[in-house]
C-alpha cells in the first residue's frame, strides 16, 4: 500500500483534504544534486542507467517532497528501440542523423521487443520502487505518437514542426502506418512499465498544439485514444497535450483518468472544455516560479481556489525550467500543502 495517496485519489475523483502536487521534470535540471550527475555522465547513459535513473527520479522526492515521484527517462528512448537513431546534443537537445521522408524509411521501422530494448527502463523502476518504499505513488510516461513522429521526421526540435506536418498532409497512408507502429510499440512500452510497478502513466503530446482540431484528430487523437484504452484497465492515465485546449472536450470523453492544461487555458475553460467531470492537472506557467515565494505561494492557493481542490491535481503547465531556484519549486509544493479552504 503507498502511504502517501493523495494522488492516486485524486485520480480516482475522490474527495480529497487538499490537491496532490507534483511538478513535470521535477527530476532534474533545477536541482544541484542532478547537475552533478549530468556533467558526470552523458545524458543517455543517465537514462540507459537504472541506478542513476533511479537516483535522479528520488532526487526532488528526498529534496521538495511532492506527492508522486515521476520515472526519470525520455520519450525519444521509444524511437531509440525502434531502430532510429537519436542521439542528444549538447546545447542542441535531441538529433536523428537519419530523419525518415519517404515511405521506404517508414517500412524499415520496427516494432521492436520492448523487453529486450528497453529493459533498462523496468530495472530502473524495479530499482526505484525499492528505493521510494512505498512513501509515495511512481508515474510512468510516454511521448505520444504524433509528439515521437515530429521529431523523428524533422530530426530534431522546432518551432513549427513544418516539415513532420508535410510529410502528413504529402504522404498520408506512410503516416499513419508510422504512427500506428509508435503507437502499438508504446501501448507495450506502458503496459510493461505498469507490470514493473509505475502507479499511474502519463502522456506527452508536447507538439499537439502544431495542428489545427481537424488535423489532431486524424494525426494524434486517435493514437493517444488507442493507448488509452488498451492502458484504462491496467493503471490511470493522465494525457497533456500542450496548446490542445480545443480538445478538451473529445480528451474529456475518452477513458483517461486526467487530462494535463497548460497556462494559456484558466481553470474555468478547461473544467468547461473537458465537461467539468474529469480530473484535471495544471496549469501554473514554470516561469512563474521566478516569482517572490510569498507571490508564488498567493498564486498558487488562487489556482487552487480556481479549479476547487477536487479532481484536480497541482502542476506547472510545463516542465520546470533549469533557472528556478530550488527553494522556489520547494515553495510551490510547500504552497498546496499549506492549502486550507
Amino acid at each position: 500500500m503507498i502511504k502517501n495517496d493523495l494522488f492516486l485519489r485524486a485520480l480516482k475523483g475522490e474527495t480529497v483534504q487538499r490537491p496532490p502536487v507534483w511538478m513535470m521534470r521535477q527530476a532534474g535540471r533545477y536541482l544541484p544534486e542532478f547537475i552533478a550527475l549530468r556533467d558526470k555522465y552523458d545524458f543517455f547513459t543517465r537514462c540507459q542507467t537504472p541506478e542513476l535513473a533511479a537516483e535522479i527520479t528520488v532526487q526532488p522526492i528526498r529534496r521538495i517532497a511532492p506527492d508522486a515521484a515521476i520515472l526519470f527517462s525520455d520519450i525519444l528512448v521509444i524511437p531509440q528501440a525502434m531502430g532510429i537513431e537519436v542521439l542528444m546534443k549538447e546545447n542542441f537537445g535531441p538529433f536523428l542523423p537519419n530523419p525518415i521522408r519517404t515511405i521506404q524509411d517508414v517500412e524499415k521501422v520496427i516494432v521492436p521487443d520492448v523487453n529486450e530494448t528497453l529493459e533498462y527502463v523496468f530495472d530502473a523502476i524495479k530499482l526505484t520502487k525499492e528505493m521510494l518504499n512505498d512513501e509515495v505513488p511512481l508515474i510512468g510516461f510516454a511521448g505520444s505518437p504524433w509528439t515521437i513522429m515530429c521529431y523523428a521526421v524533422e530530426g530534431k526540435g522546432s518551432k513549427s514542426f513544418d516539415m513532420a506536418k508535410g510529410f502528413c498532409f504529402q504522404h498520408p497512408e506512410a503516416a499513419h502506418v508510422l504512427l500506428q507502429k509508435i503507437t502499438d510499440t508504446t501501448i507495450l512500452y506502458l503496459k510493461e512499465k505498469v507490470k514493473a510497478g509505475v502507479n499511474a502513466v502519463q502522456i506527452f503530446d508536447s507538439w499537439g498544439g502544431m495542428l489545427s482540431p481537424v488535423d489532431y484528430q486524424e494525426f494524434s487523437w486517435k493514437y493517444i485514444n488507442q493507448i488509452i484504452e488498451a492502458l484504462a484497465d491496467d493503471a490511470p492515465v493522465i494525457v497533456f497535450g500542450k496548446g490542445c485546449w480545443f480538445a478538451l472536450g473529445e480528451m474529456g470523453k475518452s477513458r483517461a483518468s486526467a487530462l494535463g492544461v497548460d497556462w494559456t487555458c484558466s481553470p474555468r475553460n478547461a473544467r468547461y472544455l473537458s465537461g467539468g467531470n474529469i480530473t484535471l492537472q495544471g496549469n501554473f506557467d514554470p516561469s512563474r516560479l521566478l516569482s517572490p515565494i510569498p507571490v508564488i505561494k498567493k498564486m498558487v492557493h488562487e489556482m487552487i481556489d480556481e479549479f476547487g481542490k477536487d479532481k484536480y491535481i497541482v502542476n506547472l503547465g510545463h516542465g520546470i525550467l533549469p533557472n528556478i531556484p530550488v527553494d522556489h519549486a520547494k515553495a510551490f509544493i510547500d504552497a498546496v500543502k499549506e492549502y486550507n479552504q
